[in-house]
C-alpha cells in the first residue's frame, strides 16, 4: 500500500477544494417542491453539503448547520494559515460574517403574519411543518438557537430538533482563532467582534438550559456542548482582558469553571469513561458512551489536566469506543495490525448504515495527535493516530471524495456525498498532525 504521507498531501489538497465548493455556493439553486420553496444560496453560507439531494436516498442536507458551519470556517483558517496551501479564505470569512450576523435579523413572527406561503406546501409536506407558536417564538436572541437555516438566509420552516446552543459557543470560538490568527492583522473588524459579543451573551445565558444533542436526537444536558460553551466563555473572557478588562470577563470565567466542576460528574467510574448526556428525563440513555466527548476534546481544545486530550480520563472513553466499534462493525474484524478501528458514533446508531464516520475517526487520530504533544507517550500516541488515519484512507475512494459515513459491513459510501464536516475535519486532522511533528516526539 502506499506509504500514508503521499496520499495526506494529495488529499488534504482534495479536501480543502472540495470542502470550499460548500462555502458561498451561489451559483447552486435547490427546490423543494413539496415546501413550494425554490432556495437561492448567498454568500457566506456554509452547506453541510452542496448536493442537491432529497432522500433519494441520499439527504438534503441544502442548509447552514450553525455547528457544521462554524467546524467548516475554523478549517478554512487552517487552510489560510497553510502558507504551501496557497489559498486565501479570509473573503469567505467575513462573507461568513455578514450572513451570520443578518441571520440576528430572523423573526418567525413574519411567517405567522402572512401565511399565505403555507397553501404552496403539498398535502403529504404539511406534516412536516413546524407551527406557529414554534416559529412565532423565534426572534432576537432566540434566533441563535435554531439548529439550521437555509443557505439563502430564511428560517427553516421544517420540524426539527430545536433548540441548540453548541452552535453560538462554537462559533464564538471560531471567531475568537479567526481573532488571533495572523491571517487578520491588526483589530477585528467591528462586524467580527459584534458576532463574537452576541455568541458570547447567549452562550453565557443559555449554557445551563436543555438543548439537543449534536446528533440532534435527544435533549438535556450534553457533554460536547457544555464543553464548548466552556471553552467560548473562558476565550471570551481572556479576549476581553486583553481589551482592557470587562466586569463581563470575569461573570464569563467564573461560569466556564462552573460548566468543568459540573462535567466532572459525568465520568462514570464503574464504566471507565464520560457520559455524553443527563437526559431532562432524567433516564439513562443507550448513547451515553459517543464520540461526541471526543469531538468535545479536539474542538474545544485546553491545556487542562481535566476535559482535555490530556486527560486519562478522556483517553479511557476513548478506549471504550475504540472497544465498542472494534467489536460492533464487522469492518473492524478483520483489519490489518496497524489500523484502529473505523469509528462510529454510539452502539445501536440506525441512521442510513449505522456505520462508521469520517469527521468520527478523522477526529480520534486528531485527538491522538493533540495529545502526543509534551506526552511522555507521544511517540505512542503519534502512531496511534496514523492507525486512525490510515484505516480512513482504507476506506476513503480513490478519487478522494468524502461522504459522512462509510457502510460498517462493506465499506462503502453511505449518506451524504461531499460532507462538508468530513473534508474539515481532515484537514483539522492533518493540521494537528502537522504541529505533534513539530516537536521531536522521541526524547
Amino acid at each position: 500500500m502506499e506509504a500514508l504521507e503521499p496520499w495526506i498531501e494529495r488529499q488534504y489538497r482534495h479536501s480543502a477544494a472540495a470542502m470550499l465548493r460548500s462555502v458561498s455556493p451561489i451559483t447552486l439553486v435547490k427546490t423543494r417542491a413539496g415546501f413550494g420553496q425554490t432556495i437561492v444560496a448567498r454568500a457566506g453560507a456554509i452547506v453541510a453539503s452542496p448536493v442537491l439531494a432529497a432522500y433519494d436516498p441520499e439527504p438534503d442536507y441544502f442548509f447552514h448547520w450553525y455547528r457544521d458551519s462554524a467546524v467548516v470556517v475554523d478549517a478554512l483558517r487552517l487552510l489560510a494559515e497553510d502558507e504551501d496551501a496557497g489559498i486565501d479564505t479570509r473573503t469567505f470569512f467575513a462573507d461568513f460574517v455578514r450572513f451570520s450576523a443578518a441571520l440576528g435579523e430572523l423573526d418567525g413572527r413574519a411567517l405567522v403574519q402572512a401565511p399565505e406561503w403555507r397553501a404552496q406546501v403539498a398535502g403529504d409536506h404539511l406534516k412536516y411543518l413546524r407551527t406557529d407558536a414554534d416559529l412565532g417564538s423565534v426572534h432576537g436572541e432566540s434566533v441563535a438557537a435554531e439548529t439550521r437555516v437555509n443557505p439563502d438566509g430564511t428560517l427553516d420552516v421544517s420540524s426539527w430538533a430545536r433548540p441548540q446552543f453548541d452552535g453560538p459557543a462554537l462559533r464564538a470560538l471560531a471567531l475568537l482563532r479567526w481573532i488571533r490568527s495572523p491571517c487578520l492583522a491588526g483589530a477585528p473588524p467591528a462586524p467580527v467582534e459584534a458576532l463574537l459579543r452576541a455568541d458570547l451573551a447567549v452562550t453565557f445565558k443559555h449554557w445551563r438550559d436543555a438543548c439537543f444533542d449534536i446528533w440532534e436526537e435527544e435533549k438535556g444536558l450534553h457533554y460536547y456542548t457544555l464543553r464548548v460553551c466552556a471553552a467560548a466563555l473562558e476565550g471570551g473572557a481572556d479576549w476581553l482582558d486583553l481589551r482592557g478588562g470587562s466586569p463581563q470577563a470575569e461573570c464569563y470565567r467564573s461560569d466556564a469553571q462552573a460548566i468543568l466542576r459540573q462535567l466532572d460528574g459525568y465520568w462514570l467510574a464503574d464504566e471507565h469513561y464520560y457520559r455524553s448526556r443527563i437526559l431532562e428525563s432524567g433516564r439513562r440513555s443507550a448513547k451515553d458512551l459517543d464520540i461526541a466527548v471526543i469531538l468535545a476534546a479536539i474542538h474545544a481544545p485546553a491545556d487542562a489536566a481535566t476535559h482535555s486530550v490530556h486527560d486519562p480520563r478522556m483517553h479511557a472513553t476513548l478506549a471504550r469506543l475504540e472497544k465498542l466499534f472494534g467489536e460492533l462493525y464487522p469492518i473492524n474484524h478483520h483489519r490489518d495490525p496497524s489500523h484502529a478501528p473505523a469509528m462510529g458514533r454510539y452502539a445501536g446508531d440506525v441512521y442510513f448504515s449505522g456505520g462508521a464516520y469520517f469527521f468520527s475517526t478523522f477526529g480520534a487520530a486528531e485527538f491522538c495527535y493533540c495529545a502526543a504533544k509534551g506526552a511522555q507517550n507521544a511517540a505512542g500516541l503519534f502512531e496511534r493516530g496514523d492507525a486512525f488515519l490510515r484505516t480512513a484512507r482504507a476506506y476513503t475512494p480513490a478519487s478522494g471524495d468524502l461522504a459522512e459515513q462509510f457502510d460498517q459491513r462493506t465499506g462503502e459510501p453511505r449518506s451524504a456525498r461531499h460532507l462538508a464536516w468530513s473534508y474539515a475535519a481532515f484537514i483539522s486532522c492533518i493540521a494537528a498532525r502537522r504541529r505533534a511533528q513539530e516537536v521531536d516526539l522521541w526524547t
